[in-house]
């Protein structure tokens, strides 16, 4: 994709602060080939616009791309802990950062300049193709906030670039209280639903539609609402007790007083439900026809292909994906990925435990037909159709098609290759396979990937409205009884809720949590379906953080647990591959757990005795490059910044406990 606009590295709006000589903030974004009249034309905003497409995920090269960005979670683990759960590890930077305003910026100038020019009626060109561009504007405004309100919280809502003047830059960047900052997201989704067509004008999905805005509103709605639930009353709420921003006095008229919190949670329901359910009634579910392709003869099975094709327009639930081209030079390596290893990227027991049977019931229930998980074939046994078709076991076929093609082929799955630290927890899936041989290339693969499927909206509109009414209405219901059904297990979720116990999903998911205390079941399986049917789909932290689900790591660790390397698949390896004698472990002892522990091999990893939590991270930790920049002389409280609840203002410094 051609570089229209050159992205400015900035450290943040203010850091220009420290010289007075270039005015950068009234400028436009620099670029040779950027005339003086640039934006009078549609052509020119769909050029500028497209170049914002980088603020979505999408699969990067040499890497696992979406289907791994839910590593470091109960869900997926690699080879490397991360330091967020070791408290004292992370610590607060001296630069960078989540604090930036770099692609706010770039579309400000394009909402400031085309704005204007639109409404005076000059811009030349297709009156519907220049609002498309507008609304995808005011979208990509909507998406970049949104990632702001999930690091940081509170930020400031800044619509327009000011002049290089230092009183005015330290005035605008007074943080917003986060649920203003959500009401402004969301009428910024608003206006790029009205202003977007309802299907992508492009006619393949690779630009958005109004739909992939009310998607992603029923998402923001849903995550602000549960945050103020769940966090309601603590510093991570405005005006709850210890809010930072209450030393700043920035309430800034809105009303937190008594009650309004709970008012503002049921109009963010309201409008999480009324989004996902007309994305929901406007899409049909990718059918699932139960086949796992292992011979050319083999029927293909359009559920599993939505996740790795090479064109995914066809499928409806899929809102926005974005196409690669290998003689443009776009390419990744995610078929090579998916074929062996998945990039070190390996799911948890927790997850794999999560899944029921294919009858409904967890596996621990009386009659539900598990038969243990000595195999990885055991535990694929009889289970949901999602498990049972994108978990890989070994002697399973990769590539059925172009078979000497590619140069990194891997026809044949092999046993999980834990010793060579390719396989992190002897679990691999196989979304994102793709079985033409010629995908594997190495680093030349060319399929799709996936923005917005539609299928988040079922489940979006089934916990907004739990959390809304407490019950499962019948608009919820008939969404619940598609996703199952295309799961290929039993329909009836009651069934599911009434056999859950509590205190054995509580061993391996954290989702089972919020705030330290267990959830009822019914909610549970809310959270459970939207596990099992979006992982490896890069939402999981997204999730685990609206829930304030990792409370419970502060008082007792987590142990990241894989296959059950120590039974008979022990007998796979080697005589002497499977050490676990201190300074030459290959593998976590047997002492420990019969299953895999990727990170409790030597006794030196600072998670060996598990994964903890802290309070503060819940969000990120501001730099103190920005206080410094905002504050008057070198005391760093006197800048209209707070930091975060539990962090502090000195560079390299971990998390303090938060009363």
């Amino acid at each position: 994709m051609k570089r229209y606009i050159n992205t400015l590295v900035l450290f943040s709006l203010f850091v220009l602060t420290v010289s007075c000589s270039d005015d950068f903030l009234d400028r436009p974004p620099q670029s040779q080939i950027i005339p003086e009249d640039y934006l009078y034309e549609e052509s020119q905003l769909a050029a500028y616009t497209i170049n914002l497409y980088g603020i979505l995920p999408s699969h990067g090269n040499w890497s696992f791309g979406t289907f791994g960005i839910d590593s470091d979670t109960d869900n997926m683990a690699d080879l490397s802990y991360d330091n967020k759960y070791v408290p004292g590890q992370w610590r607060v930077p001296q630069t960078d950062g989540s604090w930036s305003f770099t692609n706010i910026y770039n579309i400000n100038y394009f909402l400031n300049t085309v704005l204007p020019r639109w409404k005076n009626g000059e811009i030349t060109g297709s009156e519907n193709m220049i609002e498309q561009y507008i609304g995808e504007a005011y979208f990509f405004r909507a998406f970049e906030y949104f990632n702001k309100v999930q690091a940081l919280g509170d930020f400031p809502i800044v619509k327009k670039n000011y002049a290089d003047d230092k009183e005015v830059l330290i005035d605008v960047s007074k943080r917003t209280p986060r649920s203003e900052v959500v009401r402004f997201i969301i009428s910024d989704l608003d206006s790029a639903a009205a202003m977007m067509q309802n299907t992508s004008p492009d006619g393949n999905k690779n630009r958005l539609s109004k739909y992939s805005a009310l998607l992603v509103k029923s998402r923001v709605a849903l995550y602000e609402a549960s945050w103020l639930k769940n966090f309601k009353g603590t510093a991570f709420v405005p005006n709850g007790s210890g809010w930072p921003g209450a030393a700043k006095n920035y309430n800034q008229g809105w009303n937190y007083e008594a009650g309004s919190i709970d008012a503002e949670i049921d109009w963010l329901l309201d409008q999480a439900m009324e989004a996902s359910k007309e994305v929901a009634d406007a899409f049909s579910l990718t059918p699932n026809n139960g086949v796992l392709q292992q011979t050319v003869t083999d029927s293909q099975n359009p559920y599993f292909d939505m996740f790795s094709d090479t064109d995914m327009s066809g499928y409806d639930e899929v809102l926005l994906w974005r196409d690669y081209d290998q003689g443009l030079g776009v390419v990744h390596n995610v078929p090579v990925e998916a074929m062996r290893g998945n990039a070190t990227v390996g799911l948890t027991k927790g997850l794999v435990d999560s899944f029921v049977m294919e009858n409904g019931l967890p596996i621990y229930a009386s009659g539900s037909g598990y038969v243990g998980d000595d195999y990885i074939a055991d535990v694929r046994s009889n289970r949901d159709g999602r498990l049972w078709l994108f978990l890989k076991q070994p002697e399973q076929i990769n590539v059925l098609y172009n078979v000497n093609a590619g140069t990194h082929v891997t026809p044949v799955e092999p046993i999980p290759e834990i010793i060579n630290r390719i396989y992190a927890t002897g679990y691999a899936i196989r979304k994102g396979l793709n079985y033409d041989g010629a995908q594997a290339n190495n680093g030349q693969g060319y399929t799709g990937s996936i923005v917005f499927r539609a299928t988040e909206a079922y489940l979006n509109y089934i916990e907004a409205s739990y959390l809304k009414t407490g019950s499962i209405n019948g608009t919820a219901s008939s969404y619940w009884i598609a996703i199952r059904e295309r799961a290929g297990v039993d329909t009836d979720f009651n069934k599911t809720i009434a056999a859950t116990s509590m205190a054995l999903e509580a061993a391996g998911d954290w989702g089972a949590y919020t705030a330290g205390q267990l959830v009822e079941p019914t909610l549970y399986n809310i959270r459970r379906e939207r596990r099992n049917e979006l992982f490896a789909e890069g939402l999981r932290w997204m999730d685990l953080k609206r829930w304030r689900a990792i409370d419970q790591l502060m008082t007792q660790n987590y142990h990241i647990e894989g296959f059950k390397l120590w039974g008979p698949m022990q007998n796979w390896y080697d005589s002497g591959e499977l050490t676990y004698e201190t300074g030459t472990a290959t593998v976590s002892s047997p002492n420990r757990s019969t299953y895999l522990r990727p990170y409790e091999k030597t006794g030196g990893e600072l998670v060996y005795d598990g994964y903890s939590w802290a309070m503060a991270h819940y969000l990120d930790p501001i730099a103190i490059q920005h206080f410094l920049i905002t504050a008057e002389g070198a005391d760093l409280s006197t800048s209209p910044i707070y930091q975060n609840p539990g962090w502090t203002l000195k560079a390299n410094d971990g998390a303090q406990p938060i009363d």
